[in-house]
């Protein structure tokens, strides 16, 4: 099973990351790569607790659809909407320069893996309460989920 906490999945994010342009064009959905790049920075903000999302969690949401996501061998979903503060057409960082945007996500990618971050515990806006363990992995899922929208 895929995690961040595992140094080569993160390091295949990593190399994955850096194989997006800026005229990378989307597979789905409606960001375009510069704001994707941004997306993935918010969310691993959010993992560290620097950024907050607003709540859209139900039972359903913590219980079986978080395991599903986090623990079953399917892809995730295209078309899966997002918070309006983690949405870069609403309330997320805008993108600036799209070599120093994407060596932001390489550096909260690498500290979120690297660096012991108090995540245990923290709630993420849809499947509520998450260990280390389940931050990990989520942040594996949802990175690669929008690098392959890209093709990356």
């Amino acid at each position: 099973m895929k995690t961040l906490a595992n140094p080569r999945d993160r390091d295949e994010l990593l190399a994955r990351l850096e194989t997006l342009r800026k005229d990378s064009s989307r597979r789905w959905g409606v960001m375009n790569v510069e704001q994707m790049v941004c997306h993935l920075s918010d969310a691993f903000l959010m993992m560290r607790g620097e950024l907050r999302a607003s709540d859209a969690t139900s039972v359903l949401h913590r219980t079986l659809i978080k395991w599903i996501a986090l623990y079953s061998p399917m892809q995730w979903p295209q078309g899966i909407l997002t918070r309006p503060e983690v949405d870069q057409m609403i309330g997320g960082t805008r993108p600036c320069d799209f070599g120093d945007d994407r060596a932001r996500v390489h550096r909260l990618l690498t500290r979120c893996a690297n660096e012991p971050v108090d995540c245990d515990g923290r709630v993420h806006p849809i499947f509520g309460r998450l260990s280390r363990s389940a931050w990990m992995r989520w942040a594996y899922l949802h990175t690669d989920h929008h690098l392959r929208q890209f093709g990356a």
